[in-house]
């Protein structure tokens, strides 16, 4: 029983492994592209506007994030439909950007906090957050086809399924049998 479940628990590891680090390395490049820009809108054209900075930095970069995680990280998982797969991204990351601007607004209204650095760090902790429920969400709901076609990723989700016929001759092996396969003694 032990035994299935670390062979599931590695195969579910190496399944999420190469996505994760693109997704992770899209991700850093959007973190600067929103970051950068927010900071920028901040202190110079919306320096009144926190939240309102916040989400543009965040839409920016989610455009980008878009087409980097369509054409890099989950390339093997693109959708036929790249309207309906626009859509789902959308609806993920508006729920991604309200995570990260809503920590900055309420930082701002709700805790009465003024500084603009501490604003900035309140949407940065908005945005790991909200990381982890894109990147689920992107996994399983946006670019959500079938690795199987692919010859590399063929095997993936042979790890991490029960394998019945295993289990059943696991099962049906009689008590004084050798667990090796040896002769009985």
């Amino acid at each position: 029983m032990f035994s299935a479940l670390a062979d599931r628990i590695r195969g579910l590891a190496s399944l999420f492994w190469r996505e994760v680090a693109k997704f992770g390395a899209v991700g850093g490049v959007a973190f600067v592209i929103d970051n950068g820009l927010t900071y920028y809108l901040m202190h110079g054209p919306m320096s009144d506007s926190e939240a309102k900075a916040r989400f543009v930095g965040a839409t920016v970069a989610t455009v980008f994030s878009w087409v980097a995680n369509r054409f890099w990280t989950f390339r093997h998982r693109r959708q036929a439909n790249v309207l309906r797969e626009f859509v789902m991204f959308v609806i993920i990351n508006g729920i991604g950007i309200g995570i990260s601007t809503g920590f900055t607004a309420l930082a701002k209204y709700g805790m009465g906090i003024d500084d603009k650095n501490v604003l900035f760090l309140a949407g940065v902790a908005g945005i790991l957050v909200a990381t982890v429920v894109r990147f689920f969400a992107y996994r399983f709901l946006v670019f959500n086809q079938e690795l199987d076609q692919e010859p590399e990723f063929s095997h993936d989700h042979e790890l991490i399924e029960a394998h019945p016929h295993r289990e059943s001759a696991h099962a049906e092996r009689p008590a004084s049998a050798p667990v090796d396969g040896g002769p009985k003694a």
